[in-house]
C-alpha cells in the first residue's frame, strides 16, 4: 500500500492537478502507472485522494443524474409521509441509506498471507472477499468480474477498514 509519505511534493501536485483537470479515480490510477510509474490499485488511489483532501469533480450529467436521484428519494419520503407509496418500488432505498446497508465481516483466522481478512456484501447485494496483505495494501476480490462498488459503498468499506487497522 502506498501513503502520501511515499510521494514527493511534485507527485502531489500532479495528482491534485489531474483531478482538477476533471480525472476521474481510474484515470489517476492509470496515470500513476502511466507518468509517475507508480503501479497502485483503484483502491491505493481512492485512499491517496482522500489523504491529499482531493475532491474529484463530477461531471454535469452524473450530477444531474445523482440529483434525480435524490429527488425521487424526497418524493420516496414525502409519499411515506402521506402514507402514499404510489409509484415507488417496494424496496427501494435512498442513496444516503445504501451505505448504511454494506455489511463487514472480519475473518477469525486470517486468510494465509494476509495481516487481516473477511467479507463484504455491498448495498447492492454483491459479495467480495477482502484482505490487507503483509504489506499493508487493501484488495477486494468479487464474485462478480469487473465488479466496482459504488463511490458510497467504497467510502464505507474504507472507514470500516481504518477502524479496524485503528484498533
Amino acid at each position: 500500500m502506498i501513503s502520501i509519505n511515499d510521494l514527493s511534493d511534485e507527485q502531489k501536485a500532479a495528482i491534485a492537478q489531474w483531478a482538477e483537470e476533471g480525472a476521474d479515480l481510474s484515470d489517476i490510477q492509470k496515470r500513476l502507472k502511466g507518468e509517475l510509474e507508480l503501479n497502485v490499485t483503484y483502491m491505493d488511489t481512492r485512499l491517496l485522494v482522500l489523504d491529499l483532501n482531493i475532491e474529484i469533480k463530477v461531471e454535469a450529467s452524473e450530477k444531474a443524474e445523482s440529483s434525480g436521484k435524490n429527488q425521487e428519494a424526497e418524493e420516496h419520503e414525502e409519499g411515506v409521509l402521506n402514507g402514499s407509496s404510489e409509484g415507488v418500488p417496494e424496496n427501494s432505498l435512498p442513496d444516503d441509506l445504501s451505505a448504511a446497508a454494506v455489511e463487514f465481516t472480519a475473518d477469525e483466522i486470517t486468510r494465509p498471507g494476509a495481516m487481516a481478512s473477511g467479507s463484504v456484501t455491498f448495498s447492492d447485494g454483491v459479495k467480495a472477499v477482502w484482505l490487507i496483505d503483509e504489506y499493508g495494501r487493501p484488495g477486494i476480490d468479487p464474485e462478480t468480474p469487473g465488479y466496482q462498488p459504488s463511490e458510497s459503498d467504497l467510502i464505507e468499506f474504507e472507514k470500516y477498514l481504518r477502524a479496524l487497522l485503528q484498533g
